[in-house]
């Protein structure tokens, strides 16, 4: 099971909510997430014990972020393609993607994950050079990503019938 499947189904992913993440409102409120999430485990630095309800109110945000907005009226924009692309690319086990989409999708996960390693190590010890290092890896890659998502979805919309229908 790839790593992008596990947390689809850790988020609990099912058609609806899928739809509602289509949502440019979610796409975009959620890219804000991890500089808030930043900013909240930082205010541990003023707010000390007190940070913990920022954090964990951003955590909740991750959460139900897909489902906090109502399905877009038109899913042709590049915020809900990068959605409907990762969709695609969660099913590539059951519907195979083109050879040229299966390397840098996953060559970016593990740069996000690096990413995520420098942010995690920079939060933890309040160190500022790893934590905006690992913030700027962790949003680049994953805006690339979705870049990629859009591609995908662009390609494999023509190719298979039931993707076509997700585009309002």
């Amino acid at each position: 099971m790839t790593f992008e499947r596990r947390l689809a189904q850790l988020f609990r992913m099912d058609d609806e909510a899928w739809a509602r993440h289509a949502n440019p409102w979610s796409v975009w409120t959620r890219v804000i997430s991890l500089p808030l999430l930043m900013l909240a485990v930082w205010s541990r630095v003023w707010i000390g014990w007190w940070s913990l309800l920022p954090i964990a109110g951003v955590i909740f945000w991750l959460w139900i972020n897909p489902r906090a907005f109502p399905p877009p009226r038109s899913t042709n924009n590049w915020a809900s393609k990068g959605v409907l692309g990762e969709r695609v690319w969660l099913n590539c086990r059951e519907v195979p993607v083109p050879e040229h989409h299966r390397l840098v999708p996953n060559v970016l996960t593990v740069l996000s994950a690096v990413g995520a390693i420098f942010f995690v190590w920079g939060l933890v010890r309040l160190e500022i050079w790893p934590t905006l290092l690992g913030l700027v890896l962790v949003m680049l890659s994953k805006l690339w990503f979705v870049d990629r998502m859009v591609w995908l979805y662009e390609d494999m919309k023509e190719r298979h019938p039931p993707y076509r229908a997700w585009l309002r």
